[in-house]
């Protein structure tokens, strides 16, 4: 019978013949019918970060290394530190000056809460106002040359509120590109355009102000006193200067140069000679040299009212914990009348700096800061030479991507006044000795 005449199938026979084929193309092991889609990405297990935090431990325990994060410090974290019942050098606390743990700091937290308990126990605007709050906010805003100041009870949480409570849609934030992150949440946070300028470029940000300041209703320059990363200064008189051409404000977070920049250890501002005024917003933090914790903003008297009335993350927040406040307080104090502290501080960081460029390591271009990164490039390296010091007894944190670039891996050191030059000594030789074995 030729193809034309053969009878057609019938259905039952194509479902059949179809059925047959799909059989014989399935592998042994697969299953008959597919599995019920199952939905993926709606818990908070699923969130990138998550996993991504996750991958990074795996492979930190696959090069057999402990995690140098969340290591529990017996006693206070100064000079030098105990963990895990071991004394080492410490080069990862901001106790610049060595003031958390001073006896008289000390006294001074326990004398308020003797006075006035461990909690402020409301917002300040309700019943959290504590005499202690009046005191600090004074004597920060005389140590400034400003109207006044307001204390939030987190440094973080100074730059969000205020940052996303002054600003709005129709103003433009620029600030440095290696601005503090709670600097650029509070940008986000205003709903404010929002342009970085490159690092310490004033010369780009003039030409950014050039480009858009006539666009923006108010515009906002933020730079910080010293960058922790680098450990470097901006040329402030610079920034001031450009605010007033182009009619901005300038804010300056001072969370790593108050009590390190300056004879005094008054800051950017002693450090560049420049009027207190000239400023709009000092900002800084309470918990590095002044020894608690906490942040402030240093300002006019109308615009320090207006925070205090309407910023939600302080009408909404309790009031900074009185013994913080004492703390805070007797440090500024003491710094004031201990400039010997500033000075040493500064001999100390100079000599680590000078010792390790001596040496022929990459060290980051800051010249008067508490701040020394040692420059490593490769994260791998700077995590055995971490876990190798420590192991020598020295205490520095590893600084790896994503919070710096992927070639830019560190170990960075905060300095103290409390440090010997036998610290400095001790360290140089460590790192040399474990460099070279490396190799």
């Amino acid at each position: 019978m030729s193809a034309e005449t053969k009878p057609a199938l019938t259905d039952e026979e194509k479902r059949a013949r179809v059925k047959a084929l799909l059989q014989s193309r399935r592998r042994p092991d697969a299953p008959k019918s597919p599995a019920p889609a199952q939905p993926t990405g709606t818990g908070l297990h699923d969130l990138p970060g998550v996993q991504e935090l996750a991958a990074r431990k795996a492979a930190l325990a696959a090069r057999r290394l402990p995690n140098p994060y969340f290591q529990p410090h017996d006693g206070v974290a100064g000079a030098h530190s105990v963990i895990a019942g071991r004394e080492l050098i410490n080069f990862a606390s901001y106790n610049y000056l060595g003031w958390c743990g001073d006896d008289r700091v000390s006294a001074a937290a326990r004398a308020a809460i003797d006075r006035h308990g461990t909690s402020a126990s409301a917002s300040r605007i309700a019943s959290g106002e504590r005499p202690l709050h009046r005191e600090l906010e004074q004597a920060l805003a005389a140590h400034y040359g400003t109207e006044d100041c307001v204390v939030f009870v987190s440094g973080h949480a100074t730059n969000v509120t205020v940052i996303g409570h002054l600003l709005e849609p129709g103003d433009l934030i620029l600030h440095d590109a290696l601005i503090h992150n709670s600097a650029l949440l509070g940008a986000q946070l205003s709903g404010a355009r929002r342009l970085p300028f490159p690092h310490n470029d004033w010369a780009e940000l003039d030409r950014l102000l050039t480009a858009h300041r006539a666009a923006h209703h108010r515009v906002l320059i933020i730079i910080e006193g010293v960058y922790s990363m680098d450990g470097d200064v901006p040329d402030l008189s610079q920034f001031i200067a450009l605010k007033k051409k182009h009619d901005a404000l300038l804010m300056v977070d001072e969370a790593h140069s108050l009590g390190v920049l300056g004879a005094h250890g008054g800051g950017i501002g002693e450090h560049c000679a420049v009027q207190p005024t000239d400023v709009d917003l000092w900002m800084g933090t309470l918990s590095k040299t002044l020894a608690s914790c906490g942040g402030y903003i240093c300002a006019s008297h109308d615009v320090v009212e207006y925070l205090k009335y309407t910023a939600p993350g302080f009408l909404y927040s309790v009031g900074l914990a009185p013994p913080l406040a004492a703390a805070a307080l007797c440090a500024l104090q003491l710094t004031h009348e201990n400039p010997d502290r500033v000075q040493a501080l500064r001999e100390r960081a100079g000599s680590l700096r000078t010792q390790f460029r001596a040496a022929g390591w990459k060290v980051g271009p800051g010249e008067h800061s508490a701040v020394v990164p040692l420059i490593l490039g490769d994260p791998d390296r700077a995590l055995h030479l971490a876990h190798a010091l420590f192991t020598a007894g020295i205490n520095v944190q590893p600084i790896l991507p994503p919070a710096v670039e992927p070639n830019q891996a560190r170990l960075r050191f905060f300095l103290s006044a409390l440090h010997t030059p036998a610290d400095i000594s001790l360290t140089v030789r460590a790192v040399g000795a474990q460099l070279e074995q490396s190799h």
